[in-house]
């Protein structure tokens, strides 16, 4: 069957203007956009990857260089001379290499520079691009999953002291005074003492905290010690932070010294962190990794607890219940466990789904739900290894579940571009059963995240966000399903939304490296900050509101992380 292709004008032009844009060429942009009307384009709101149009050309060019050497029978392989966008080739043949392949050889692989750069861009964090999950068998050998997983020793000590690495001991995991990384456990962080490097400036509401050498995907703050801030990066590094409150009126600046590093030998080639979590009291701190491992810190850096328990591929979703005694996991093997934090053993492990699990949320402290590639939404019990109740209803993979304060309904988003609400008190209040979900459909593209907004007064409807690859964000009423608001500010993938603690706020974060804030109650957007060109992206927010500080974080893709004080920025008071 022949290929049909379609190409215009229109379309090279919006290519052009993603180039600019992530070039930094912003006049330019500028400037493209007026003269060729892109935002009368029906393809301007379109989402164009970074480097697509390099990416094209690059693809170009290996079919230019396919018709070129091809011979009938075979390519010339012996062709030392690269091809050129805007050269005529000429080939120049090196003697030494045989001159043709023929088919039976197997199929032309691609130029290393050509894949090299076309790989090399940067990708969203892996809680962001599950719909692209590898499967197990795509993962390491050692990553599968054993006959039954649940033969392994349910102590992490035992398991630890069963690897290859040295059983680690207490004197290894404590903060060094060395930047040697320890070599004793392979699994151990390695600490490293601080010094002087970022600052904060009363002339500038954000700071920009640079120790990082990879995308940082994860950031959080501790609930309890307000100026400890944890994120975590692309090469398996988590950093904490110690961030000081610049003092009202104050003229001076405050010095940040360099984080304390945890530095993880990962168990995978693959080893981007997904996920970051405190207990309610600050005491310890939940790391997720698709390498698989689980790793748990106390706030001094020093591991408490590790295990391999999800042995066949990534942990998505690491999170506490509200007492802090257990700690839930959901990993790409579909299954979810439960660890108890007291005696740092597994409390049980749930086959929930049939693909992978890709994030879970405490209902209770005996039941949580799960959602997955199967379209299913579990709601598990503790003490059943079958579900409570299964919720059914999307089309395609689930991609978070999220549930509101008074335990009552649960929120879910889809690849099917929809979110949806479940009323969920049969199972937690034992009332009357309502099974059919309130559907909020808009949104074109997958939608990747939800959020509650917080309930400040009794009585009040609970508003509910979501966020979607379209570049959209949208607020609904939770109870009616009516849109209350759509904004289409972002240009890319919208990948983090986050509400503030007292609801007045709710800051987005995308593709595009812009920060939206917008006021809840007048629906308006107040506030924006630009990330820059480059590698913009900013793919996670954390809200902190405690006592006198307001204060956002961010994980960003320029290998950074940024600190927005909102009481220094007077459009927001």
């Amino acid at each position: 069957m022949a290929a049909h292709f379609l190409i215009n004008s229109d379309e090279i032009n919006c290519l052009i203007h993603a180039y600019f844009e992530d070039s930094g060429f912003h006049h330019s942009a500028f400037v493209l956009r007026a003269e060729a009307r892109l935002e009368q384009s029906p393809n301007f709101g379109k989402f164009i990857p970074r480097g697509e149009l390099v990416e094209l050309l690059g693809k170009a060019l290996l079919y230019a260089e396919t018709e070129t050497h091809w011979k009938g029978t075979g390519l010339i392989k012996n062709c030392t001379r690269p091809f050129s966008i805007l050269e005529r080739h000429v080939c120049e043949l090196d003697p030494t290499i045989p001159p043709i392949t023929t088919l039976s050889d197997g199929p032309t692989a691609l130029p290393s520079e050509f894949t090299s750069h076309v790989n090399g861009r940067a990708e969203p964090p892996a809680s962001k691009r599950k719909a692209s999950t590898p499967t197990s068998d795509q993962l390491p050998k050692e990553k599968r999953a054993k006959t039954s997983p649940m033969e392994d020793n349910m102590d992490a000590d035992s398991i630890a002291s069963s690897s290859d690495s040295a059983k680690p001991n207490e004197s290894q995991a404590k903060v060094s005074h060395s930047a040697t990384p320890a070599t004793a456990d392979s699994r151990l962080p390695n600490l490293t003492s601080p010094h002087k490097v970022n600052e904060i400036s009363s002339s500038d509401p954000v700071t920009i905290l640079r120790a990082h050498k990879a995308e940082v995907f994860v950031c959080a703050w501790n609930p309890a010690k307000p100026n400890l801030l944890a994120s975590g990066s692309k090469d398996t590094v988590v950093h904490l932070w110690n961030v000081p409150e610049l003092k009202p009126g104050s003229d001076e600046a405050v010095e940040i010294v360099s984080p304390l590093t945890l530095a993880m030998t990962p168990e995978a080639t693959q080893a981007d962190m997904t996920s970051l979590d405190w207990t309610p009291d600050g005491s310890l701190l939940a790391i997720g990794s698709y390498d698989a491992m689980l790793r748990v810190c106390n706030a001094s850096g020093e591991l408490y607890f590790t295990h391999t328990q999800h042995q066949k591929g990534p942990i998505f979703t690491a999170r506490f219940s509200k007492s802090g005694r257990l700690l839930l996991t959901a990993s790409l093997d579909g299954t979810t466990c439960v660890w108890d934090m007291t005696t740092k053993s597994l409390r049980g492990q749930y086959r929930c789904h049939q693909e992978c699990c890709l994030d879970a949320d405490w209902l209770t402290e005996e039941c949580f739900a799960s959602c997955g590639a199967d379209g299913r939404i579990q709601i598990m019990n503790l003490d059943m290894q079958t579900p409570v109740k299964t919720l059914l209803g999307h089309g395609t993979e689930v991609n978070q579940v999220k549930c509101n304060e008074s335990r009552t309904r649960l929120a879910s988003c889809s690849d099917d571009c929809t979110a949806r609400v479940w009323n969920i008190e049969d199972v937690i209040f034992d009332r009357p059963v309502q099974d059919e979900p309130l559907v909020l459909s808009g949104h074109t593209q997958i939608v990747s995240t939800i959020a509650w907004c917080p309930v400040t007064f009794q009585g009040e409807q609970e508003i509910l966000a979501s966020s979607a690859f379209d570049g959209t964000l949208r607020l609904w009423n939770s109870v009616t399903g009516e849109c209350l608001q759509m904004f289409h500010d972002h240009t890319r993938h919208v990948f983090a939304l986050a509400f503030s603690p007292d609801a007045r706020l709710l800051a987005t974060g995308a593709g595009d490296g812009l920060l939206h804030i917008y006021d809840v109650k007048t629906r308006e957007k107040r506030w924006t900050w630009d990330a820059g060109s480059g590698k913009p992206a900013i793919f996670e927010i954390d809200w902190q509101q405690t006592g006198s500080l307001n204060r956002l974080a961010l994980a960003l893709e320029s290998q950074e992380v940024a600190v927005v004080d909102i009481n220094r920025i007077p459009s927001l008071q």
